[in-house]
């Protein structure tokens, strides 16, 4: 089992929670002083998702940028230059079938918790973190606030249909992997977490 604790690191468990080991090497937290930067304690995972189909891999959208494993969270690869618009965010879905892909919602980091430039998008890599699409289509472009939190991006067991809900009530879906989104329902309560069953 691997745990992503914000501002406490990724931990394992291989034995059924008798003993626990904190894997964040290769993470970095930008907030903390230089002497204390790589910590693998304070390590502020948003959210940690695992591959399916290929358990080795996973991805972290964490406070200061996207990381991924190949390893099985023993060593993590930060992939944040690459990143648009920007490596901050909270959720992040990685495709069931493909470890190279995954999605991420950016914003604007700390001081206003908002899409970047009002404009409300989901990025996309399907080369492992070389490059990434921002993807727009359906989603609003102006006068934007929405943020998408930890657990408010899920996709399906076949890694075609995505949902995604918003602190602002919005619902949208995808069924073509993100290339247009669908908006479902625009008054809702602020959506906490999203889930295909």
């Amino acid at each position: 089992m691997t745990l992503g604790i914000s501002c406490g690191g990724v931990w394992v468990t291989e034995d059924k929670g008798k003993t626990w080991e904190n894997q964040c090497k290769g993470m970095y937290a930008e907030y903390m002083p230089p002497d204390r930067r790589d910590d693998p304690t304070i390590q502020d995972p948003h959210l940690v998702v695992q591959c399916p189909s290929a358990p080795d891999h996973y991805w972290s959208q964490h406070h200061n940028g996207v990381f991924r494993s190949r390893d099985g969270s023993k060593t993590w690869d930060d992939i944040s230059p690459m990143a648009k618009p920007s490596k901050f965010g909270f959720a992040v879905a990685v495709h069931p079938k493909d470890p190279e892909t995954a999605w991420f919602v950016p914003a604007v980091k700390d001081e206003k918790r908002v899409p970047m430039d009002g404009s409300f998008v989901v990025s996309r890599t399907r080369d492992g973190g070389k490059t990434f699409e921002v993807l727009r289509n359906g989603l609003p472009q102006k006068h934007a606030y929405d943020l998408v939190y930890r657990h408010a991006l899920d996709i399906d067991d076949r890694g075609d249909t995505l949902v995604m809900g918003s602190t602002t009530g919005g619902l949208w879906v995808s069924e073509d992997g993100g290339d247009g989104w669908r908006l479902v329902n625009a008054h809702m309560p602020p959506i906490y977490a999203v889930r295909f069953d």
